[in-house]
């Protein structure tokens, strides 16, 4: 899948991610440089299930819970319509009907870089190179060292798919997206993985690197893949965290408390940055706006912050002013 940043304020595309794209909704352009302590805040609109809400209430519903941006996996005409004027963030994603991210081992993944470079080739014809990045979308999965962060780091194998990517992104100036999950971790590692660690609710530092403490899953593996992009000459990009959320059914510590506390907790920490990176609010989208109950296995079902009938599943932090900081501690 490729990726399109765009604006819905006009019928211009802003910045394109290529294994995602998306494009800003305001008259600013994307400056991945700046400094902010305000929280990128988005979230994923998957539209997997039955009885979907229409185009133009789902867009409502995004101004109403303070969601700037939308990442929606197809052009789909009505949800593009409805966001005309709306001053919501698109990022767009170009399908490749096989995956949401880059899978090394799929047969197509040898076609994302020339896909890439031609969508920015027709984008730079247009003149509008400067307003429209193209870029793709990982899993830390990717990685062959993930602990301690420091370490992190491309296996060989992976290094010749994506270093050519990353100089792509470099070159263009383009972000690098990323899906973090820890709950995915939590679930295949609960031996070794915490629940308050998962849930941003430690206490105590969890990770000693170096000069460097981690009390939270969720830096952990956003630090991870900086040093993996550090070591693979990508150590000017910046990472937007295209999807991350926690489930509230079908599966191992997936409870609606536990999804309220991830979520909750999750828009207010990417306000400060990570322990590698301080200081610069991370650009993230929530997985998911609504259950999809058109997905399998069960699990795959319950990640949305709302019903399809847009009643909210747990109170929703976003509605906060941002100043406001709270942890939901485990009860």
């Amino acid at each position: 899948m490729a990726m399109l940043k765009l604006k819905s304020t006009s019928p211009r595309i802003n910045d394109v991610h290529g294994s995602a794209t998306s494009w800003p909704a305001n008259d600013l352009q994307p400056t991945p440089n700046r400094i902010s302590h305000e929280a990128q805040k988005g979230a994923c609109y998957g539209r997997l299930g039955k009885n979907l809400l229409p185009a133009e209430e789902v867009v409502e519903l995004y101004i109403q819970n303070n969601f700037q941006r939308m990442r929606l996996y197809d052009p789909n005409l009505a949800a593009l319509q409805a966001l005309s004027g709306s001053d919501i963030e698109l990022m767009l994603g170009v399908p490749n009907d096989v995956a949401n991210n880059v899978n090394l081992s799929d047969s197509l993944a040898q076609f994302l870089l020339p896909a890439m470079k031609n969508i920015n080739n027709t984008i730079s014809a247009a003149g509008l190179d400067n307003q429209i990045k193209v870029s793709a979308s990982i899993n830390p999965g990717v990685l062959g060292i993930s602990y301690p962060p420091s370490k992190g780091s491309f296996p060989t194998e992976a290094r010749t798919f994506l270093d050519p990517i990353t100089s792509f992104l470099v070159e263009n100036r383009a972000p690098l997206l990323v899906n973090i999950h820890p709950y995915l971790i939590y679930r295949d590692m609960t031996q070794d993985t915490s629940l308050d660690h998962a849930l941003f609710t430690a206490n105590e530092v969890m990770v000693q690197d170096g000069q460097l403490e981690y009390r939270n899953l969720f830096y952990s593996m956003v630090d991870a893949v900086y040093s993996a992009l550090e070591e693979a000459g990508g150590g000017s990009l910046e990472i937007v965290v295209s999807e991350s959320g926690w489930p509230s059914a079908g599966g191992t510590g997936a409870t609606l408390d536990n999804a309220r506390i991830y979520n909750t907790n999750l828009i207010q920490h990417v306000k400060g940055g990570t322990s590698k990176r301080p200081g610069k609010a991370i650009e993230i989208y929530v997985f998911t706006m609504f259950d999809e109950n058109n997905k399998s296995p069960e699990l795959e079902k319950h990640w949305g912050l709302f019903l399809p009938n847009k009643q909210p599943k747990y109170p929703l932090l976003c509605r906060i002013p941002s100043t406001t900081q709270i942890v939901f501690p485990i009860d």
